[in-house]
């Protein structure tokens, strides 16, 4: 649905703690066609208070999703080790074309 996201004017990144060469073969394999950060630190995200997990699998960062307005205001989060409760892309749709009639509105 990326076409979908762009006509609105949404730009989609991704970014992840993994190292680039596992990155680069995920953005080949799965043909993403916007940017994606690698080598996140906990440092980067400090400013987004995520939430690390400690387990069994280590210290790590657990999933976040953030919609951010134009000048940076972020309009809606998510954190979650799970895909429930995750934000799907028809609820980005949604809220941004919500969003975008309120500000047409005004």
């Amino acid at each position: 649905m990326l076409s979908e996201l762009e006509a609105l004017g949404v730009t989609v990144i991704a970014a992840s703690v993994d190292p680039l060469e596992p990155i680069r073969e995920m953005v080949e394999s799965l043909g993403l066609t916007y940017p994606v950060a690698h080598g996140v630190t906990e440092q980067d995200v400090a400013d987004f208070d995520p939430w690390w997990g400690n387990d069994n699998h280590g210290h790590y960062i657990q999933p976040m999703e953030l919609l951010v307005l134009r000048g940076g205001t972020v309009f809606g989060s998510m954190y979650a080790s799970g895909p429930v409760g995750r934000i799907a892309v028809e609820e980005v749709l949604n809220a941004v074309r919500s969003r975008e009639r309120r500000r047409l509105e005004q």
